[in-house]
């Protein structure tokens, strides 16, 4: 699998560039910010970019999508529940002091359990809520990209809107923490981590 990490935007987003090796098909994960920076890494490595995916849509996750839609003609993929969260937007934009440009509307809604392929790669989406009440994480060849549900030592906020702190405890553990120990964590912000490490030090997921 080809794997490109970019940290993106003024809350340093990890955006991720995903592709299988043979094809060149890529998706890109949370494509928050900085878009001339993440088509390069299309351009330069010969990508056929067939999904922009979020694992939410909070302001900081979003900002490049429209562009690099409008640049690949990708298909823009999000969890149903995400709509209204994606409505907020201009909320959120005077909540946080930001301006992020609204992202076009959605080409499909992602379900829980199904299947995307590139190639010869699957990227499996786990219906995660809490952190919003549309988040996903897929899990993909080792390793699983959590968005804002798990991160290094810690979990997701849940005080915004949507937000639920038994819903994200819930999903952590019946989604996430069955993977396998082996299994990187890949997280939306923050330093990488493993289910196994998660399981034995994340002070939130203490049984």
């Amino acid at each position: 699998m080809f794997l490109k990490t970019l940290v993106v935007g003024p809350l340093e987003v990890n955006c991720y560039v995903i592709a299988d090796e043979k094809s060149r098909d890529a998706a890109v994960i949370d494509a928050g910010d900085n878009s001339d920076e993440i088509l390069d890494v299309i351009k330069k490595n010969n990508l056929n970019l067939k999904y922009i995916i979020n694992t939410h849509a909070h302001f900081d996750h979003i900002g490049a999508i429209g562009k690099i839609k409008k640049a690949t003609n990708a298909e823009f993929l999000i969890h149903e529940m995400e709509m209204h969260v994606l409505k907020t937007l201009p909320s959120q934009n005077l909540i946080f002091g930001v301006k992020v440009d609204s992202p076009p509307t959605p080409d499909r809604f992602l379900k829980d359990d199904e299947s995307l392929t590139l190639g010869d790669l699957t990227l499996k989406i786990l219906y995660t809520p809490g952190h919003s009440p549309g988040g996903i994480c897929i899990h993909a060849d080792g390793v699983v990209f959590t968005g804002d549900t798990l991160f290094a030592g810690s979990i997701g906020r849940t005080n915004l809107p949507g937000g639920d702190y038994n819903s994200l405890i819930n999903s952590i553990k019946n989604k996430l923490l069955s993977l396998g120990d082996g299994t990187i964590v890949l997280p939306g912000h923050g330093p990488k981590s493993a289910i196994k490490e998660e399981k034995e030090y994340n002070p939130f997921l203490a049984q």
